[in-house]
């Protein structure tokens, strides 16, 4: 059979045995062993083309069941004939052409470094050559040319070598090519551990995380055994998918595989513990390694932030400081993260300074990171000041800062900077509209709020989610506008979930709109609801309507479902150590201090007009015993400690893992005009700045 032979061979196997490539080959044109759509008169640039697309589509046919000898037979010939003369009919349509002229269209169209001409031997065996493969196949920028390549290694037979079929099945994973990395890995004669590795964490990274497991399956079923490499990525796939039986059972392969002792393995099941909220898991295996790395390191620190315990996380990083270890920019953006959540001013301060002294530069993620911090911390000056030394900012970086101004009840600002943004030719994603729509409700700008709403997704693109649909709730609700609220749940496209009913009936209680909230309740307090911040508001929603047998109902309907009302807690940062206060507590060592502070307080405030809040005592208990609650409330007992544990004139910076009640709030409203201190009160859903008897929230929150 010659070459002409062969390429009809070809060809006709193109046209009849594999669906895919004869759709490709249709699509250029060719039919029935001609190309209908040849040009007049044909150029040989034309003829490279051509080749060039007919061999890409011969990689489908050799994944299809066709013989492949078949089609290396036909190319080896085409490759032996030089040479030889385009041939045409007379109405021009290409019929055969030159395996020469093709096999310099190929080579041309593959990315190769510079080199001078090379005679046609020198040419051949740089084809057989796994190097020349592998050096090829990572210059490739796109999946077309990964398919030039992988066409060749399967002509010539290299795609047996197992060093270029690993190469090859990384690329193709790497680009996100899954199909044909299956396809190829199936057909793999041989596999090594590396083989095994590339395919599973092809899927991971591709948030394929049923083919991961299933091919980790198949891992163990063949007998081959797990190494460092493929167990981190079935891990990853256990933390994104918060698998923790699947986590369980891992880890008990990595026991069984004697791996307990590889840092990276155990770094990785750290982490997946933390992420599933089994921090004391993770503690324990953390304690367990015998060597400890930074990353190790600043995975734990990472886990405890995550897991609400950042003053855990601060502690580690201290005791990793002494231990002699270094941070990187990693483990710094990993601490940075931490002390937003601690919400400690001094320790910001701190971290800031050690970034400062090791001269790490204000990059996208660590300069975001720190914007987040200090508007965490109460400092919303600081966090433009980081956003403005910052030489590179990126989406995240404005949504960022937009974000801070938003829970300091700053809306105007908020607006002002998505301006800057659009100026210098950033274009918002949804985190930015989720962080300008919560600016717009929080600073009661219902109008700017429903303008950006319809606009997100005709002019910029950008289509709401469910979150975006919660803000929305949320404006219009605090707003008042409680139909508009309940049409616009009604009337969304997307599938509701228990935030956006959440929203609505924090709304309710707002307006102390009882029959509302209980048509929300029915949607809410399921019996698959665990959150008991959801029964709470139901609960308070009905004492402020003063009816104490539903709230009983309530109460129990929690006993019987075994939830528990979450504590409400105030933490204070006095000369670098957090201090923590309940309602009522005693424990400090100087309350009998903090008390004697609060009644000076309580009397000073009385002659400058304060009558406490008794509806904010969500109990049906007498009108003195509501007193005595509301005098012990956590944020009041933080405040005066405040007040006697810091010099005079500094601000007192407070945290409380609820929302501030109205009483305190008026309270702290009082004693900032009365101390002419400052007080900045984070709750959980906003900032409040307390200056001269106003808050910045305007009673709007």
């Amino acid at each position: 059979m010659n070459a002409f032979g062969s390429m009809s061979l070809l060809l006709l196997l193109l046209n009849t045995s594999n669906f895919a490539a004869f759709s490709y080959l249709h699509q250029l044109g060719f039919e029935g062993g001609v190309f209908n759509r040849a040009p007049s008169p044909v150029s040989s640039t034309w003829v490279h083309e051509q080749f060039n697309n007919i061999f890409v589509a011969t990689i489908n046919l050799s994944l299809s069941p066709f013989s492949l000898s078949t089609i290396n037979y036909c190319y080896r010939d085409m490759f032996k004939l030089k040479n030889q003369a385009i041939l045409f009919s007379n109405h021009g349509m290409l019929r055969f052409f030159s395996a020469s002229t093709a096999a310099a269209a190929i080579s041309d169209a593959i990315p190769q470094p510079q080199q001078s001409t090379l005679d046609s031997n020198a040419r051949m065996k740089d084809m057989m050559d796994p190097d020349f493969f592998i050096s090829t196949l990572f210059k490739c920028r796109n999946i077309f040319q990964i398919k030039q390549v992988h066409a060749q290694v399967t002509t010539t037979g290299i795609i047996h070598d197992l060093i270029v079929a690993n190469k090859l099945l990384y690329i193709c994973a790497k680009h996100k090519d899954l199909v044909t990395a299956h396809l190829l890995f199936n057909k793999m004669e041989e596999r090594d551990p590396v083989s095994w590795s590339v395919m599973i964490g092809g899927f991971v990274k591709n948030d394929d995380y049923e083919r991961c497991f299933q091919t980790f399956r198949e891992l163990i079923r063949a007998g081959s055994k797990p190494d460092n490499f493929s167990l981190p990525f079935v891990i990853k796939a256990c933390r994104d998918t918060m698998g923790l039986i699947m986590g369980r059972v891992i880890h008990s392969t990595v026991l069984k595989n004697g791996l307990h002792v590889d840092n990276f393995v155990c770094s990785t099941l750290v982490d997946m513990y933390a992420k599933c909220g089994m921090i004391d898991n993770a503690k324990q295996l953390f304690d367990r390694m015998p060597k400890k790395d930074l990353v190790t390191r600043t995975v734990m620190i990472a886990g405890y932030a995550e897991c609400g315990k950042p003053n855990e996380s601060w502690v580690l990083f201290d005791q990793m400081r002494r231990d002699g270890f270094v941070p990187d920019k990693v483990a710094m953006v990993t601490i940075v993260n931490a002390c937003a959540k601690l919400g400690a001013m001094n320790k910001a301060r701190l971290v800031h300074d050690y970034v400062c002294a090791r001269r790490y530069s204000l990059d996208v993620e660590l300069g975001t990171a720190m914007i987040d911090m200090y508007a965490k911390c109460g400092s919303i000056d600081s966090s433009r000041e980081i956003f403005d030394r910052m030489e590179q900012k990126n989406v995240i970086s404005w949504s960022a800062m937009i974000g801070a101004y938003g829970y300091h009840g700053q809306g105007r600002e908020a607006l002002e900077l998505f301006h800057m943004m659009l100026n210098s030719g950033i274009i918002p994603n949804r985190i930015t509209f989720i962080s300008l729509l919560y600016a717009c409700s929080h600073a009661g700008l219902v109008d700017d709020g429903l303008q950006l709403f319809s606009l997100m997704s005709v002019s910029y693109g950008v289509r709401p989610d469910v979150k975006h649909y919660t803000c929305m709730v949320d404006l219009l609700g605090r707003a008042g506008r409680l139909d508009q609220a309940l049409r616009l749940i009604e009337n969304m496209e997307v599938e509701k979930d228990e935030g956006i009913w959440c929203a609505f009936l924090g709304a309710c209680r707002i307006h102390r709109q009882v029959d509302l909230a209980e048509k929300a309740a029915k949607l809410l307090l399921s019996p698959q609801t665990q959150n008991p911040g959801h029964y709470i508001l139901l609960s308070n929603i009905y004492a402020n309507a003063g009816r104490w047998k539903d709230v009983a109902k309530i109460r129990n309907l929690m006993t019987k479902r075994r939830l528990k009302k979450i504590p409400g807690y105030t933490w204070i940062e006095v000369d670098n150590i957090i201090y923590q206060f309940g309602a009522g507590d005693n424990s400090h060592l100087r309350s009998k201090e903090i008390y004697e502070m609060l009644k000076s307080l309580s009397q000073k405030l009385e002659s400058a007009g304060y009558v406490p809040d008794t509806n904010s005592v969500l109990h049906d208990v007498d009108e003195e015993v509501k007193l005595g609650i509301l005098h012990a409330h956590s944020e009041k007992l933080a405040i005066a400690f405040g007040l006697i544990a810091t010099p005079d004139g500094t601000p007192i910076r407070i945290t409380k893992n609820l929302r501030v009640c109205g009483d305190c709030h008026s309270f702290c409203k009082l004693v900032s005009a009365i101390t002419q201190r400052d007080i900045i009160v984070r709750d959980a859903n906003r900032f409040h700045h307390f200056k001269e008897g106003i808050c910045s929230c305007g009673d709007y929150w």
